[in-house]
């Protein structure tokens, strides 16, 4: 029996690890041109050191899934603290690109166990409104990582190129830390699992193809998962062409310097927090599908006005609008995957937002990118408001056919 103090004890530990998969790739962003000549590598191949890792974890994240359902997730959470400090903490000692490569493929190993395992944690360990509550502090983590690990790599940088390497470290006792309070969760909540769920998953079969057609026969009994991994992939492309597009989008209205464009980007993750810190609260009174709704608005607004705007003060909004859908977002996300997963496959179906997310991050500079020389950074601002506006249609369509599936 898992106690209230344990359970409070075990949320705040949840939130600083969540912080840390934000921080896998946010840290690095400012000092990539130092990485670049240090390394006397190419600019392409400096954006690597930042990209692996999320490729990593879209293929790590279903076997870390698979993990977590066989053995429970504290384990696979404890060892993914300990995985991902030795790999990303590597990179203060390594002074060539290769095997600077290989430690980022290590830190993606950590990042995709520690992702899957907080969020099955919180599906353990907390249920109804306190679960709510604690996807949201897990989203407002994110958003709080995305605003402060960039200023905190760029202050580190300019006192050595590696530095930043070294924050990485922090997973370490950190883990420690996760040993002694994290309780074991796996086998009291999953005996409860219903037999018809269990009988379905295939999981103790070892034929692949039998386990392939388990899964799917999961997503046409829940119908609801694909889209729900589908808004996943596509608030992570939206977020990311803010990401990559806006940095050079601001010139244009009066910002160069580095630092004024950080504190635009701080201002998006900010945004972010504040909405999943309040998730909680918003979903007491309506429904989530609503939620992702107004969020799918605020993006379709905030893009729009992104396309248009002409001064630095305009430029602040479009940023605000897009944090604030995203903390909307995530958060619903985990929850419904929550909903709709059998119980006794909750690693599997959790990692495969990870994938999902992961991969939205990665396709948007390439399904956006070939835009800008056709229609600018503008349109590209454009087009993705196009993209929310369908989303938002598409929800609303689906919301009022059939309303139950999205509760």
């Amino acid at each position: 029996m898992v106690t209230a103090t344990a359970r409070r004890r075990s949320l705040w530990v949840l939130v600083a690890a969540a912080t840390l998969t934000v921080m896998a790739g946010a840290i690095l962003g400012p000092i990539v041109p130092q990485i670049r000549d240090e390394l006397g590598v190419s600019g392409a191949a400096a954006g690597l050191i930042i990209t692996t890792h999320g490729g990593v974890i879209v293929l790590a994240s279903p076997l870390a899934g698979a993990l977590v359902d066989r053995v429970g997730p504290r384990r696979p959470f404890v060892g993914g603290l300990v995985v991902y400090g030795i790999g990303g903490g590597a990179g203060l000692f390594v002074d060539s690109f290769l095997p600077l490569l290989a430690s980022r493929v290590v830190l993606g190993l950590g990042t995709a166990a520690v992702y899957t395992a907080v969020t099955v944690l919180i599906y353990d360990l907390y249920e109804g409104q306190a679960m709510e509550r604690a996807l949201g502090y897990r989203s407002s983590a994110n958003s709080a990582g995305a605003a402060v690990w960039p200023l905190v790599g760029g202050a580190a940088g300019t006192v050595a190129w590696n530095l930043p390497f070294g924050v990485y470290l922090v997973a370490l006792p950190l883990g420690l830390v996760a040993a002694a309070t994290i309780p074991e969760t796996h086998a009291s909540n999953r005996d409860h699992a219903p037999k018809h769920d269990a009988a379905a998953s295939g999981a103790s079969g070892p034929d692949l193809r039998s386990r392939v057609a388990a899964t799917v026969a999961v997503f046409r009994r829940r119908p609801g998962l694909l889209p729900v991994y589908l808004l996943y992939f596509g608030a992570n492309a939206l977020l990311y062409v803010v990401v990559v597009f806006y940095p050079q989008f601001l010139p244009a209205v009066g910002v160069t310097s580095s630092f004024p464009i950080s504190l635009y980007l701080a201002a998006n993750g900010l945004a972010g927090g504040v909405a999943a810190a309040v998730y909680d609260r918003l979903v007491r009174r309506l429904d989530r599908s609503i939620l992702v709704l107004a969020a799918l608005c605020l993006w379709v607004v905030g893009f729009g006005v992104a396309s248009v705007a002409e001064t630095a003060v305009e430029a602040v909004l479009p940023v605000v609008l897009s944090g604030f859908g995203i903390g909307l977002v995530f958060p619903s996300t985990f929850a419904w995957v929550e909903a709709f997963a059998p119980p006794d496959r909750q690693g599997q179906f959790s990692s495969y937002v990870a994938s999902f997310g992961y991969t939205g991050q990665f396709l948007s500079p390439l399904l956006f990118g070939p835009l800008v020389p056709v229609v600018g950074l503008r349109g590209v601002f454009g087009a993705a408001a196009t993209v929310a506006a369908v989303g938002a249609l598409g929800l609303g369509a689906w919301w009022v056919r059939g309303r139950e599936r999205l509760q």
